[in-house]
């Protein structure tokens, strides 16, 4: 059983047995819970911790838990917060985008699904492909350098910034420490980028369909995305020219490899003409390079990221260590050339300082450690596998009107297209009843999508078996709202 499910139904059964005890009462010690229930002591520690949250139990330090005296606070009058819904939404001047955010896009590969439901939406690898040990141990020895509890400097430890120009720009060196800056991850990345080059109102040119969680990043910095349409290799160039054109944008922001959601890679001539155009229209890349360390054990040799053919500062690079560890491992890099980079400096300063140095003490024990590159290999083999076997599991177990238009070489899902008037939501939550949690394709488009999907993590799952069972689960729900 994961932790958090037996964290979950742990503190469920405590919650059941609270009225045992009065007010004030001391509950049974740690020690007898872990004997008890035989769990870890960190269970009984999260456990008790979500009691606390929900104000049921009050720990004592040194003393223990107690359930708590809710009698205090029982009559207290509730708060009215309904004056917020008329400053919350009250637009200034001229002001073109409404202010409102909507996270739920981002929110379904961010929460866990409840227990006994299998995860083919999640964002991240599945714990039994991150590498905690090695982990674990690079955030111990980082904790012990000199130094390592101090202010680090603002752009990033120079030892870490040249790690990633050497990974960004390659051999040939054509990205230097000089252009890097690092930051909180990619989400972090993506938000100081689209902060930094388009102001309020402007409009942003974005993949169709494209990651929510850069979509929700740019309507929360009052950006307008125009959506342009990709196919298997990548984004149209010819509708990228146009979209310049008629929109006036002056950034597009893109995954030229394994794009989120649709798997694809953007062909060599697409790559060049990206360039071109941009540079035509007087306008940025920002290259979201989230998937480059996911790649599969059968893919070919990969295609440089564009930054390293780009002298002319046009790309600005976004990448991170978190898709191939863990999601707390929140460290990622900005690369950028000319005055964009000390402009993307200045906000990523402002609006965050610098990013904490035992985290990023603890990242370069971790890849300059020996099992870096082997913990990579065993990720891209286990990718390749799982991703055959959600892709077999769903041929043979959907109609043939479900479609995979791509099997990608890198990544962690399949983007699977629905017949024309299928309706995705309630196929989502018709899943979730059976147990399987999938993401509908519709915060994926930001205007009208031209089919429903659905996008299928093969990551998050514990295995193969599990992602077959998922799939089973997944018929079920299939059959009953869009049939055969």
């Amino acid at each position: 059983m994961h932790e958090r499910s037996s964290v979950v139904e742990l503190a469920g059964v405590l919650r059941g047995e609270l009225n045992r005890y009065s007010p004030g009462e001391k509950l049974p010690a740690s020690r007898a819970l872990v004997e008890r229930f035989r769990v870890s002591p960190v269970t009984v520690s999260r456990a008790l911790a979500a009691l606390v949250a929900e104000g049921l139990v009050v720990t004592r330090p040194g003393a223990g838990a107690y359930r708590a005296d809710q009698a205090r606070t029982a009559g207290a009058r509730p708060g009215d917060t309904s004056w917020q819904e008329v400053a919350l939404s009250a637009e200034a001047p001229g002001e073109a985008v409404p202010r409102s955010v909507d996270a739920s896009g981002v929110l379904s590969t961010l929460s866990a699904p409840p227990p006994g439901v299998i995860e083919l939406n999640g964002g991240y690898l599945h714990p039994g492909l991150q590498p905690e040990r090695a982990m674990a141990a690079a955030l111990a020895r980082a904790g012990r350098r000199p130094g390592a509890w101090g202010r680090p400097p603002v752009d990033g430890l120079p030892e870490l910034r040249a790690w990633f120009a050497r990974e960004i720009g390659g051999p040939a060196g054509t990205v230097s420490a000089a252009d890097t800056l690092i930051t909180a991850g990619g989400q972090s990345a993506l938000t100081t980028a689209l902060h930094a080059l388009a102001g309020p109102g402007a409009p942003v040119l974005v993949e169709s369909p494209t990651y929510p969680g850069m979509l929700a990043a740019a309507r929360a910095s009052g950006l307008r995305p125009v959506p342009v349409p990709t196919d298997p290799e990548g984004v149209r160039t010819d509708l990228l020219e146009e979209a310049f054109r008629a929109s006036g944008a002056r950034v597009f922001v893109c995954q030229p490899l394994f794009q989120n959601p649709t798997g694809a890679a953007l062909g060599a001539e697409r790559r060049a003409e990206v360039l071109r155009v941009a540079r035509a229209a007087g306008a940025f890349v920002i290259e979201d390079d989230f998937a480059r360390r996911l790649v599969h054990e059968d893919a070919g040799p990969l295609p440089p990221p564009l930054i390293a053919d780009d002298p002319d500062g046009v790309v600005v690079h976004v990448c991170s260590l978190t898709k191939a560890t863990s999601p707390s491992m929140r460290v990622g890099a900005l690369a950028a050339r000319g005055p964009a980079r000390q402009r993307l400096r200045a906000i990523q300063i402002v609006d965050s300082f610098f990013v904490p140095r035992p985290l990023q003490e603890a990242a370069l024990e971790l890849v300059g450690a020996p099992m870096w590159s082997r913990h990579l290999r065993q990720v891209a083999a286990e990718l390749r596998i799982r991703r055959d076997a959600l892709a077999t599991a769903l041929r043979r177990q959907l109609p043939a009107e479900a479609v995979l238009p791509h099997i990608p070489s890198g990544g962690y899902h399949l983007w699977l297209r629905l017949p024309l008037g299928a309706d995705e939501s309630a196929l989502a939550t018709a899943a979730l009843r059976a147990g399987v949690a999938v993401t509908p394709g519709r915060p994926y488009f930001c205007a009208e999508p031209p089919a429903p999907h659905l996008r299928l993590s093969f990551a998050s799952a514990a295995g193969t078996e599990e992602l077959t069972e998922g799939v089973r689960r997944l018929r079920t729900a299939y059959m009953d709202t869009v049939g055969a």
